[in-house]
């Protein structure tokens, strides 16, 4: 096969149709926008406008709040911390911190902290430190004879 042979299925493209191109060509003259009125000009933008009426998204009520300085933490599971250390990519004998996780490629970046949740069975006797952890992953690490600390978040400048 070569670069010039390449072509589509028959009946994949459908070759898009001229509009306003004479009488012969089926949509011509007013190209199917019908006679006059606001709609048949070019540069209208109607979208939410019910003619004078309140429109629908005014209508209804408003719910929620979506607090402007919340914490977004990166989110990790024990699961996959065991993974990357059975891959060798985290040492299991020295502390794990978060620094740790990043280097590894586990998370990609902290942001305002890194949370561990209990998803997966931990093997390995751990030396966690972390901004946050649930209690069943806390729970989970000292079952496995490790320490789990959760230390408070570093200020950011």
């Amino acid at each position: 096969m070569k670069l010039n042979e390449l072509h589509d299925n028959p009946g994949a493209t459908k070759k898009a149709r001229r509009v306003g191109r004479g009488p012969g060509s089926s949509k011509g003259k007013t190209a199917g926008r019908g006679i006059k009125g606001q709609k048949s000009r070019s540069g209208v933008a109607i979208k939410g406008y019910e003619g004078g009426q309140m429109p629908l998204y005014q209508r209804l009520p408003k719910r929620g709040f979506t607090k402007p300085n919340r914490k977004e933490y990166s989110v990790v599971n024990l699961g996959l911390i065991q993974k990357f250390i059975d891959a060798g990519k985290i040492d299991a004998g020295k502390p794990v911190d978060e620094d740790v996780l990043v280097a590894s490629g586990l998370v990609r970046r902290k942001r305002d902290g890194v949370r561990v949740l209990a998803k997966g069975d931990v093997t390995s006797a751990l030396t966690l430190t972390v901004t946050g952890a649930s209690a069943s992953a806390v729970e989970a690490v000292e079952k496995a004879g490790g320490t789990l600390t959760v230390a408070a978040p570093a200020a950011t400048a």
